[in-house]
């Protein structure tokens, strides 16, 4: 399973309340919704015309407990958000593979199963998973109660908790179908930190570093997933932002002779490289597209709530 993971406390500012229960009505391990037997409603039957027929996904969206993570509280998915992330999906997901790589690719390769949660996935490191993706056919999607008509107004939040998350996660299983290049790993391979990413001094660092994020840090494997993910769902400017913060040695590394954004450009010629001689997908024009796209969302210009047949 791969997974990706933010740091909370930069991100998000949350109030809980809590409601206290006697041993006579205490809250029960197991799940008491279940999915056993429904009658299809109308967003069933727009989910079958939209993901299983044309591309044999299972977009699911109701609970189930053996699609969860048991390590963790879950909450069903709100189904007016659900229907919203599913348009998401569609249009900036599997209608850009489609414009850019052909229906083909996306029959192919696109993942054959999305299952939602309403809540994120909470660690006790300061961190919470946005997103997993499982055996190379299953891309797990959370905090779906949260998907607010502002989050979905806003390009860039859109993208850090949802969108991008999807793209991440999708990097997974392509690399699971033909693995990128070993010389990948070896441009910062003694740089990553594992589970350390999200403490000082490296969650403020890492672009002289020569990652993309902090989360980057984690692993070669979700370094690729990083570096490609950032690349698409973001502007030109946007990347060469990040540049010039990267465009600079990390002093306390004695071993680092050049700068991050040097480290970084480095890893973006074997993505792009991969991309295109794997899969025939030049990742300039997946951003053109991507990025199109996600403004046509942001200005309002796609009805996210219809499901007319």
């Amino acid at each position: 399973m791969k997974k990706y993971i933010l740091s909370v406390l930069p991100l998000l500012a949350l109030s809980m309340g809590f409601v206290g229960c006697d041993d006579d009505n205490a809250i029960q391990k197991e799940s008491v919704i279940t999915t056993d037997s429904y009658v299809q409603n109308k967003f069933d039957k727009w989910l079958d015309l939209h993901y299983v027929l044309p591309y044999n996904i299972d977009f699911k969206y109701r609970y189930e407990e053996i699609e969860a993570d048991y390590n963790y509280y879950t909450v069903p998915a709100d189904m007016t958000n659900s229907i919203k992330m599913a348009h998401l999906v569609e249009y900036l997901c599997i209608d850009t593979y489609n414009e850019v790589a052909g229906k083909h690719f996306t029959c192919s390769y696109f993942p054959k199963e999305f299952f939602l949660i309403g809540a994120w996935q909470f660690r006790n490191n300061g961190t919470m998973t946005l997103g997993t993706a499982e055996g190379g056919r299953k891309i797990i999607l959370m905090g779906i109660n949260e998907l607010s008509d502002e989050v979905i107004a806003n390009p860039n939040v859109l993208n850090q908790y949802y969108i991008k998350t999807i793209h991440h996660e999708f990097t997974h299983i392509l690399n699971q179908t033909r693995n990128y290049p070993a010389s990948f790993k070896l441009i910062t391979g003694s740089k990553y930190v594992t589970d350390s990413w999200s403490e000082a001094p490296y969650d403020t660092v890492y672009w002289k570093r020569g990652f993309i994020t902090a989360y980057a840090q984690m692993e070669d494997r979700e370094d690729f997933a990083e570096m490609l993910s950032e690349y698409v769902t973001h502007d030109a400017k946007w990347w060469e932002d990040m540049m010039k913060k990267a465009d600079t040695t990390y002093k306390d590394d004695p071993e680092q002779t050049t700068t991050g954004r040097v480290l970084i450009e480095q890893k973006l010629d074997i993505v792009r490289a991969y991309m295109h001689d794997v899969f025939n997908i030049d990742i300039d024009e997946l951003r053109d597209a991507i990025n199109r796209r996600q403004n046509d969302v942001a200005n309002g210009l796609i009805d996210l709530t219809n499901i007319d047949l």
